[in-house]
């Protein structure tokens, strides 16, 4: 089950966190991986620890809002795998500022890498994706990570919930369009509840700091009193669902997303 035996993916913000992960996770069921960060160390860290494991994986620079550096990363993926089966728009960023506080230049670089990174990466891929799918009973994937906060509403988090609800809404048009043009490319997303990642921490300190009580381990404990399933999440709980929706048990889902949170949104 879940197994990618054979294919290729590229994932973006893969040097670490739910990225890394997954990186390895897709490695483990046989997928070859191409991991893209603009952490070169830690990116090159973890194609090291995948290898070493037994599987394929090579690095390669991605700032996804820039063209040139998408068009390295997919010739990687068909220069060494031979073709590119999987994208998962993994990277984004958190600024933790309310729409009062927040500078122009913070609000550009947010779109730029929660929205316009997905963009491109669609943009971008679809070419080699369309390719790869023509071989394919089930056709390629492209798994796009939004949020929770792409669903409902954010009291502390309003500006990152514009952009990740730009993500929900563009992954269905996505599967819509790339449906109507015959090309076989699936697209759904992924919704993670607040995960235990370095991003993770930054929103309970942002949580604590516009709440006015500058006390991280109490916004800490604020969130995980809000998860039903009674702990908060870890980056293999939002790898294994973006395994799953790149395989080919995932293989007439489209335009759908998958809300792994806990039971948060059920509330």
């Amino acid at each position: 089950m879940n197994r990618l035996d054979g294919k290729v993916a590229l994932i973006s913000g893969a040097a670490r966190g739910i990225g890394g992960e997954t990186a390895q996770l897709m490695a483990q069921a046989g997928a070859s991986v191409v991991v893209g960060d603009v952490l070169d160390e830690r990116g090159r860290q973890t194609v090291a620890a995948i290898n070493a494991a037994g599987g394929k994986a090579e690095y390669t620079h991605l700032d996804v809002t820039k063209e040139e550096d998408w068009t390295a990363a997919i010739n990687l993926a068909t220069g060494r795998f031979g073709k590119l089966d999987i994208l998962v728009n993994n990277a984004g960023v958190f600024i933790g500022k309310g729409i009062e506080e927040i500078s122009m230049d913070d609000w550009n670089k947010l779109v730029a890498v929660n929205m316009t990174g997905v963009f491109l990466g669609t943009k971008m891929c679809a070419q080699a994706l369309r390719e790869s799918a023509q071989g394919s009973e089930h056709g390629s994937a492209i798994v796009n990570l939004a949020s929770i906060a792409g669903i409902v509403g954010s009291q502390l988090d309003p500006l990152y919930s514009m952009t990740k609800g730009g993500v929900t809404l563009f992954t269905k048009s996505t599967a819509l369009e790339f449906g109507r043009k015959g090309y076989r490319i699936r697209c759904n997303s992924i919704h993670p509840g607040v995960i235990q990642t370095d991003m993770g921490e930054s929103t309970f300190v942002a949580r604590a700091q516009r709440t006015g009580s500058n006390d991280t381990e109490s916004a800490r404990r604020t969130v995980l009193a809000s998860v039903p399933w009674g702990r908060l999440g870890v980056p293999s709980d939002i790898a294994k669902g973006i395994v799953f929706l790149a395989s080919d048990d995932a293989g007439y889902m489209n335009g759908a997303g998958l809300i792994v949170d806990g039971g948060v949104t059920a509330q």
